[in-house]
């Protein structure tokens, strides 16, 4: 059975029980439902609940358990010639292949159970057939491999008609269960607003869960690292050069220095012209110009950041080039620190508006009334009063730009290039961690290799960083809202 149609028919059993379990409690009282200590429909979600829910929670357990056990059982099998480490790898990867190809031919009726039990690895028309479903075999198909795919096969069939079996037959002891206990006197309401609650409590846990799983992994594969490559050399080294031929140096500053920068710079486009839109917004504009501007200036936001790379790589980068890099002699490559700076900053101007023109508005009229009637001009008001009340939140969202900028890939790829280097010259490639995490991890290299483990210590870096400001950012604005609130 299917696992759709599993459930299916579990939600299916729910549904039935909650109409019975609804008319049951209304019969009870002779259809007074003000004898009841619940309302009707509670007494309906009770029994769907105790149907649905403990089933539906065998099932994920039994889904996340099978995979584990069945190969555990199917290893023994392979690794009885003593086959470990890498090979015993590969032979699972191939038993796991061929279990799923003898699976889709038996479900196209290309053969029978009865000729798959009596098939050898040496069998003439098995490997045409699994190529017929997408599954190449190899002439050298060791015996065990295909023996071990056959009974990995019958072990996953057997452990779905169990699951089946048993989730079918939970959720109908739930039901009866429930159905069951409905009276007058049953607190129906408490079962469904305790249900209510967990539920929401596991909700609000898949965001810590993640997070934890986040960083559990990344600390789990920079120890790897570590235990491959020194420590002292990759926080203390200035030269990033991955060799993946050995003799690698993968020193961490110049790629925090080209993070850093191309951040600075555009956090020195953004933030300028995002905090006096916002002031022009909140205190100047009226509101048709306010409902036509606030948007088109977070239309910003919405554009891919890939067309913002190709922006840079375009236009921006020969730009800066033709009339600012080489006149000067500073350089004579599109690809800049300068270039990225400047497209990233434009990106990052709605972020900064928005925030704080909402951060300004929450200020209070009175702080602007008191101000006028002292005898303040509007804009010695915004100087003097406005502004230093919107300056926690208005930090806020400039620390929430900066973890925007220092997270972006795509325009440093198109726009500063790849080049890891220590410089000032704001007209040269650099490049940026993010980016080297995506250069690392993608290609043909072992996943051993320090040259790829390096990408989860400079991910965990730039995790530690950017969850730094953030923290920073949240504090500052929790502070502020607190106070004008």
């Amino acid at each position: 059975m299917s696992i759709g149609l599993l459930l299916l028919i579990v939600v299916g059993l729910g549904v039935i029980g909650y109409f019975l379990g609804r008319r049951r409690a209304l019969a009870s009282v002779s259809g007074d439902p003000r004898r009841l200590h619940s309302l009707p429909s509670q007494y309906g979600q009770s029994v769907f609940l105790f149907t649905v829910v403990p089933a539906l929670l065998l099932l994920v357990v039994w889904l996340m358990a099978q995979p584990q056990v069945i190969d555990r059982q199917v290893r023994g099998m392979v690794a009885a010639d003593g086959s470990e480490g890498a090979a015993l790898s590969l032979k699972m990867a191939d038993v796991t292949r061929i279990s799923e190809g003898l699976d889709a031919l038996v479900a196209r009726s290309a053969v029978t159970e009865e000729q798959l039990d009596s098939m050898r690895a040496d069998f003439s028309d098995i490997r045409g057939r699994l190529a017929e479903v997408g599954v190449a075999v190899g002439a050298d198909v060791e015996p065990d491999v295909f023996q071990a795919a056959k009974a990995r096969r019958s072990l996953v069939g057997t452990s779905a008609l169990m699951m089946s079996l048993a989730v079918l037959a939970l959720a109908a002891a739930g039901f009866a269960f429930a159905l069951n206990r409905i009276g007058p006197e049953f607190r129906a309401r408490n079962v469904s607003e305790a249900v209510v609650m967990a539920l929401l409590i596991g909700s609000s846990l898949v965001a810590i869960l993640t997070t934890l799983g986040i960083v559990l992994s990344l600390i789990s594969e920079t120890l790897r690292f570590f235990q491959v490559y020194p420590a002292r050399e990759f926080f203390l080294s200035g030269v990033w050069n991955p060799q993946f031929r050995g003799g690698s140096d993968l020193g961490i500053w110049p790629l925090i220095w080209g993070t850093l920068y191309v951040s600075f710079i555009a956090l020195l486009v953004a933030v300028p012209i995002g905090l006096l839109a916002a002031i022009y917004l909140a205190e100047y504009a009226d509101k048709r110009v306010r409902g036509v501007a606030k948007p088109m200036i977070e239309i910003l936001a919405g554009i891919p950041t890939i067309v913002y790379g190709l922006f840079a790589l375009i236009t921006v980068g020969p730009l800066l080039r033709d009339y600012f890099a080489q006149p000067l002699g500073l350089g004579n490559s599109s690809s800049s620190v300068m270039t990225a700076g400047l497209v990233m900053g434009v990106m990052l101007i709605p972020f900064v508006s928005s925030l704080s023109d909402d951060i300004i508005n929450a200020v209070p009229q009175a702080m602007r009334d008191g101000s006028y009637g002292l005898g303040a001009t509007k804009s010695e008001s915004i100087r003097q009063v406005i502004l230093p009340a919107a300056l926690p939140g208005v930090v806020g969202a400039v620390l929430l730009a900066a973890s925007r900028a220092i997270g972006e890939t795509m325009i440093v790829v198109m726009g500063a290039g790849a080049a890891a280097k220590l410089s000032l010259n704001p007209f040269e490639a650099m490049t940026t961690v993010t980016v080297k995490i995506v250069s690392q991890l993608t290609g043909d290299t072992e996943f051993a290799s320090p040259e790829t483990l390096v990408a989860f210590a400079l991910g965990l870096t730039l995790f530690v960083f950017t969850l730094g400001l953030n923290v920073l950012a949240l504090y500052i604005v929790r502070k502020y809202r607190e106070q004008y609130e």
